[in-house]
Formats: C-alpha cells, sequence, structure tokens
C-alpha cells in the first residue's frame, strides 16, 4: 500500500485549500490567472504562486507515488533514491568501480576474445561481477524476486511472482519447521514470501556478497531473521553437510552453473534422502535453430545480458539430473501453460509507452531517454560512471529474453521436480 506522509499531504491540502478559497472570492482568475502568476513568480514570489508551485508540484509528485504504486506495488521514487544512494554507497564502502567491472564483464562475452569454455572456467568472476553490477538495477525496476511469471487475468504482477514461487514450493512437500535451501536466493525475495507461506526455516545460498547483505538487511526490515537468512558461497561446492535439508529448490539460478551434473550433485549430496528438489531451468526449446542467425543472435543476448555461460535444451537438464542420481517427478515447460485472456511471462520486457512501466525503456524514445538520462547523470557524477553500460548489457538480456520467448525459442520456466531415493 502506497501512502503519502502527513506533512505533504498537509502541505498540498493547505495550498489547494488556499487557490480554492482565493478563486471563489475572486481575487484569482482561473482562465488566465493562474498561468500568469506562475510566470510572475520568477520577479517576485507572491502567495498565489507560492500556493500554486507548492499544489501543482505536490500534485505531481503524489500522482507518480499512487498510479507508480499500482503498478510496482511499492514507491517508484523511493526506489529510484535508494537505487543511486547503494549505486554510490557500492563505490564507495565495496571499493567497486562500476566502469572497470562492467568493461572486464563485457570482455568475458566478447566471442573475439573468449569463448564458452573459458566463460564456463571463468563462471564464480564472471557471474559475482554480473550481479555486483545487476542486483540494485534489478531490484530497482523488478522487485526483490529476480525471475519470471506469466500472469493470470486480473492478477497483478506482485500476485503472479508470489504464485509462480508458491506453486515450486509445493512441490516439496514442506511441513512448518522444515530445513530448505534455496540455491542461488539472490536478494532473497523467493524465500521470504516461501518462508511465509510454508513456514519452513530457509537458508539461501549466492555467490555475490551484496546480495547477501541486501538480503540479510531485508530480512530484519521484515522482521524474518530467525526464520530466513542468506550466506555466501558456490553453488558448485556448498558448504553444508551430507543430508541435511528437507527440500531444496532453485528458481532461474541454476543456469549460471559451467555444467548442470555439477550444481545437481551437490544439491542431491545436502538432500535429506526421499526428499524433493524442485526448479525452473533457463532452457532453449526445440523451437531453437542454431542455423538461424535471429535465433543464435537471441541466445548470444539472453547470455550476455544475464551471465549465462552458455545455454542448453531441456534433454541436457534431465539427463543431468538422472547422472547425479535423482529420480524424475515431473518436467514440463510452465511457459507452455493454458493463460486465456492472461499476460504472458516475456510482456514486461516488450516496449510500450506506458511511461508507469519499465517497459518504455525499449521503446525507440524510451531507449534515447534512458541513455541521455544516465549520461547527464554520469556526467553531473549523480550517477556512477559505468551507469549506463550497465543499463545497455541488461536491456540487451531483456530484448533478447523477450525475442526468445515471442518466437519460441527460450523459456526461463522448465519445470523439474526430482526426488533423492530413499535408502
Amino acid at each position: 500500500m502506497i501512502s503519502v506522509s502527513a506533512p505533504v499531504a498537509a502541505v498540498w491540502l493547505a495550498s489547494c485549500a488556499y487557490l480554492a478559497s482565493e478563486i471563489s472570492a475572486g481575487n484569482l482568475d482561473v482562465a488566465g490567472g493562474l498561468l500568469k502568476t506562475l510566470m510572475s513568480a520568477q520577479q517576485q514570489p507572491t502567495a498565489h504562486a507560492i500556493a500554486l508551485v507548492m499544489a501543482s508540484t505536490l500534485s505531481v509528485y503524489m500522482a507518480i507515488k499512487i498510479i507508480g504504486g499500482l503498478v510496482y506495488e511499492t514507491d517508484p521514487l523511493a526506489r529510484t533514491w535508494d537505487f543511486f544512494m547503494s549505486f554510490f554507497g557500492q563505490e564507495a564502502t565495496r571499493d567497486i568501480k562500476v566502469d572497470a567491472w562492467i568493461d572486464d564483464y563485457n570482455v568475458l562475452h566478447d566471442d573475439s576474445k573468449t569463448n564458452v569454455t573459458e566463460r564456463e572456467s571463468s563462471y564464480k568472476t564472471m557471474v559475482n561481477a554480473y550481479y555486483e553490477l545487476a542486483t540494485m538495477f534489478y531490484e530497482w525496476g523488478w522487485g526483490a524476486s529476480f525471475h519470471f511469471a506469466y500472469r493470470r487475468p486480473y492478477e497483478s504482477f506482485g500476485e503472479s511472482i508470489r504464485r509462480h514461487e508458491y506453486y515450486l514450493a509445493g512441490k516439496l512437500g514442506l511441513k512448518t519447521g522444515e530445513k530448505v535451501l534455496d540455491v542461488g536466493c539472490g536478494i532473497g525475495g523467493p524465500y521470504r514470501n516461501i518462508a511465509q507461506f510454508t513456514g519452513a526455516d530457509i537458508t539461501g545460498i549466492t555467490i555475490n556478497e551484496y546480495q547477501v547483505y541486501r538480503g540479510n538487511e531485508l530480512n530484519r526490515q521484515a522482521g524474518l531473521s530467525q526464520q530466513v537468512r542468506s550466506v555466501q558461497g558456490d553453488f558448485m561446492h556448498l558448504p553444508f553437510d551430507d543430508n541435511s535439508f528437507d527440500g531444496v529448490y532453485a528458481i532461474e539460478a541454476t543456469c549460471h552453473a559451467p555444467n548442470r551434473e555439477g550444481v545437481y550433485s551437490e544439491i542431491f549430496r545436502v538432500l535429506k534422502p526421499g526428499r524433493a528438489f524442485a526448479c525452473y531451468e533457463w532452457c532453449l526449446t526445440d523451437r531453437y535453430d542454431p542455423s538461424s542467425a535471429e535465433h543464435r543472435k537471441i541466445k548470444k543476448q539472453i547470455e550476455e545480458g544475464d551471465a549465462l555461460p552458455d545455454m542448453v535444451q531441456p534433454e541436457v537438464v534431465v539427463e543431468a539430473l538422472k547422472a547425479v542420481g535423482f529420480e524424475v517427478l515431473e518436467t514440463r515447460d510452465v511457459a507452455l501453460d493454458a493463460n486465456r485472456g492472461g499476460i504472458s511471462w516475456y510482456t514486461p520486457l516488450t516496449p510500450s509507452y506506458n511511461i508507469f512501466t519499465q517497459r518504455f525503456q525499449f521503446t525507440p524514445i524510451g531507449h534515447a531517454l534512458t541513455v541521455f538520462a544516465l549520461r547527464v547523470l554520469e556526467f553531473m557524477r549523480l550517477a556512477p560512471a559505468g551507469t549506463n553500460k550497465v543499463q545497455g548489457m541488461l536491456q540487451q538480456g531483456g530484448m533478447g529474453c523477450a525475442n526468445g520467448g515471442i518466437t519460441g525459442t527460450f523459456t526461463p520456466m522448465y519445470l523439474a521436480v526430482v526426488r533423492k531415493p530413499a535408502q
């Protein structure tokens, strides 16, 4: 629920009431006097001018907060302020130079300088650098749950995200208090939702230090620190004992692994016998044609914009799960679910001239304005150097995902539910 602070509302109401009384008394002409009052304020501010400026400025401010809140289910102005403050804090306290990091990251995805094998061997460096740069952009533009979901009719964006998480959690058969692992947890949006939904005790692991800090900060704000937590680690070498979790899940995360058998074998090791692992995987579909230049471009955009060493098709995922010892219970592409009258998962990444959504940036005008605004902010030192490059990299990834969805060559929600055999 988005609200306006009492002082702001009081000033706005007082300004509007004063203007209304002056208009009623005939002291202010509505037809031509308002504009004239604003123009005269440049030479000599008057009570009319001050009230009009305050009323109009605060009206715009509140409209952005309320309309943006209905779209994002949060305060877009506060998020924007937090975004830039966090970015500066990142450079100041963590010795991160955004411009240098994005250049190094881009080298890893330059096929003239590196290849898939080198990206796989450097996956820790690549993925950590990516999330060091991208996490704040994700939280600002998407929220705390870094994944896709299609929307049912009359369902909000936030509701669709939570439903997608609850559906996966339901595959684990959890009971209150059971120990669960979130593999590749980001800043913990999914595990906070799932913990409240199931009552489970959830540990999230991520390779990125900033995500650990931010996730635990949000846990404290939500009053969930005793039930959920983020720890730093490599999911190819999980820092947990054998047979220590009652359930494990991964949401669009294990696609970052240099090979699926490596991460799946670690999940198998820490999962208790007889219990389930469920995941949404990023996969190329059967419609992907490696001989198509368009399809290869889509694949490259997704890999570069989302820190993937390489993308695979569903059969590779299934065979890897079987190879490490899992019993396969269910596999399917959730993106193909019937959803008459709903909104596809990739729609938020397609162009729209609605300025209150992130889709505006994908229009020619929105793209130009975004680039210009970020360059101005960088020039004025209101944003770190390199911010525009990071946004450009992420936008290319978004365009690749959208075109992958439109062509049906890519899915971010290939569902796999497996079980570790009982001993």
